[in-house]
């Protein structure tokens, strides 16, 4: 019987380096999100909110109040 031990080690070895390199991958992927979370998080929390109240939309959305000659008795 011919046996090949370098075969069966030849088959395990790739396993581990690219094991590692995914591993390595996905958490510089990760890291990339968080950091691009971050900072959109703080570029955008110094600007002010709107106010959502619904008497504000109510202001903003109603006509205007100003009297034009057309509409005088």
């Amino acid at each position: 019987m011919h046996m090949l031990p370098s075969g069966s080690n030849r088959l395990s070895s790739p396993r581990r380096p690219l094991r590692r390199l995914s591993a390595e991958l996905i958490a510089i992927v990760l890291a990339k999100v968080a950091f691009f979370a971050l900072l959109g998080w703080y570029l955008t929390a110094h600007y002010p909110r709107p106010d959502t109240h619904p008497a504000a939309i109510e202001h903003l959305l109603a006509p205007s109040a100003s009297i034009t000659p057309e509409t005088k008795p």
